[in-house]
């Protein structure tokens, strides 16, 4: 079995191919196009028996990635703090695309268990969708501080309580305030006020779309406690095809769930780990502190745990990883589910 690793970039994508031993046996550049995709299977053809694995970098290879998945390719994605661990331990010196190509092959060596590359699927609308989402949002946090600093450059008695400026009638009244001066920071406020008005509106809207998209992809997920629209779209999103993973344990060492020991001699202990997807690390911190604030198993688990004498830290985690489980039991179920229902329709169709 070849491993065909790649270091992809805008402009290109460097290809090395190694043996099971890790062993280099030949090197490509190529354009990063259809042309240059088409060129590097051609070039791959002589290896029978081969696999890729591409270094997880988002849109600068997810196109490259549809196209060997496409033409029938077995694709591995390769988390880049792997390839940092690579080229620590490797012979070769320095830092080039070669190099790293390299390193990419040898880590989908090391680690047979990393996830297998799929086609998109509505989750990644629900990604795009959810990203689009925040990126407004902190867009319309920008601008209400800018907002704040020309209200107090107006009036600088006027005091405006915190998270209020995505109200409607809360922006109504500081149109009113601000009708009463005149000159560009005025000006500058009205403009201002639109803008926030604008975001809150579309912010809003891609909200509900995301609630509709995740509600007929996640039903079980979103009956979880704890977990709403936004936090299973971000679950879904950036888990990609929860079948993907092997079990239960290998989604939560994805998701940065599963603790690290540091046991020595007799005394046991795990620390916090920092690997892993944060993005979905804290989707399941949030459904943890949601579930925690009200009475039920989350917070009667934690008592047992600090009982037992971990502390509030360590009971959290063990809460965490807990919660990392249901979510991939729930996901897997719905995921077959849906599998299911499609199976259904295609025979009835026939």
């Amino acid at each position: 079995m070849v491993t065909l690793g790649g270091d992809s970039h805008k402009r290109t994508h460097t290809l090395v191919a190694v043996d099971d031993n890790g062993r280099q046996l030949a090197q490509r550049t190529l354009l990063a196009t259809r042309a240059g995709h088409l060129e590097a299977l051609q070039w791959a053809g002589r290896w029978p028996e081969r696999r890729w694995a591409l270094e997880d970098c988002r849109h600068v290879s997810r196109r490259f990635e549809a196209d060997l998945l496409v033409a029938g390719e077995v694709v591995v994605r390769v988390p880049s703090k792997l390839t940092g661990a690579a080229r620590k331990v490797a012979r070769t010196t320095g830092k080039s695309d070669p190099i790293d190509a390299l390193a990419v092959a040898r880590a989908a060596l090391r680690e047979p268990d990393l996830p297998v590359a799929k086609l998109d699927g509505p989750g990644r609308e629900v990604r795009l969708l959810l990203d689009h989402r925040e990126d407004l949002v902190g867009e319309r946090t920008r601008t209400q501080n800018r907002l704040r600093w020309h209200l107090h450059e107006l009036e600088p008695e006027i005091e405006i309580p915190a998270r209020t400026l995505t109200r409607y009638h809360t922006l109504a009244e500081v149109e009113q305030r601000l009708n009463s001066h005149h000159g560009v920071v005025a000006a500058i406020g009205h403009e201002l006020v639109i803008r926030v008005r604008e975001l809150t509106r579309r912010i809003n809207e891609l909200e509900g779309e995301i609630e509709r998209r995740v509600s007929g992809l996640v039903p079980t997920l979103l009956q979880l406690n704890g977990c709403g629209a936004l936090c299973a779209a971000k679950v879904v999103g950036e888990a990609a095809g929860v079948s993907r993973f092997r079990s239960r344990a290998a989604f939560a060492m994805h998701n940065g769930t599963a603790p690290v020991p540091v046991s020595s001699g007799n005394q046991q202990r795990h620390r916090l780990n920092r690997g892993g997807n944060r993005q979905l690390n804290v989707a399941m911190h949030r459904i943890a502190v949601t579930q925690l604030k009200r009475p039920g198993p989350a917070q009667d688990y934690m008592a047992k745990r600090m009982a037992a004498g971990n502390t509030k830290t360590e009971a959290l985690r063990a809460l965490k990883r807990r919660i990392s489980d249901e979510v991939y039991r729930r996901m897997l179920q719905d995921e077959r589910a849906s599998l299911g229902s499609k199976v259904g329709a295609c025979e009835a169709a026939a």
